[in-house]
C-alpha cells in the first residue's frame, strides 16, 4: 500500500513539474515574439528617417 502511495505521489510530482516547464517555454516563446516585433518596429522607424 505504501509503495502505491509513493508511486502516485511521484507521478503527481512529475506532472506538476512538466506543466511548469510548459508554462516557462510558452512564456519564453512570447518574449521572443515580442522582441522580434519590437526589432521590426525599430527597423521601420530608422528606415523612415
Amino acid at each position: 500500500m505504501s509503495s502505491r502511495i509513493a508511486a502516485v505521489s511521484l507521478a503527481l510530482a512529475a506532472v506538476l513539474s512538466l506543466s511548469a516547464c510548459a508554462n516557462t517555454i510558452r512564456g519564453a516563446g512570447r518574449d521572443i515574439g515580442n522582441t522580434v516585433t519590437g526589432t521590426k518596429g525599430a527597423v521601420n522607424d530608422v528606415a523612415r528617417r
